[in-house]
């Protein structure tokens, strides 16, 4: 009887520290913005930004920026909105621009991904 109670207490310790030692994947967002002759564009302002779903006021929980490296992709690290257990992550627009020159689109950010999207500028 002592022994098969100190098995089943083992057993549930083992699955305690199991599940606490599950590291979670980066959750990245790369954007690539190229021109209207599919030209990598460098140094192109990136822009993800959430759009509320309801009529209710607009509240903002994603607003990011970066900038486009020599290779025409911003990277944004969505690391710390991404909780293990959540059932997603965001549905994000996308606005890039260089000089006169804009763009548009949308990434769907899934979790412990690296999710990628291409955006044309154009003036």
């Amino acid at each position: 009887m002592k022994k098969s109670i100190f098995i089943i207490a083992l057993i549930g310790c083992f699955a305690l520290v199991t599940n606490s030692c599950v590291k979670k994947e980066d959750t990245i967002a790369k954007i690539e913005v190229r021109d209207e002759n599919n030209n990598l564009v460098e140094q192109a302002m990136v822009v993800l930004h959430g759009t509320s779903t309801c009529n209710c006021p607009s509240q903002v929980v994603v607003y990011d920026t970066a900038y486009t490296n020599a290779a025409g992709i911003a990277t944004f690290n969505y690391n710390e909105i991404y909780q293990l257990g959540q059932a997603g992550v965001a549905v994000l627009d996308i606005e890039a621009y260089k000089g006169n020159r804009q763009g548009q689109g949308i990434i769907k950010i899934e979790a412990e991904k690296t999710n990628e999207e291409t955006v044309i500028i154009q003036p």
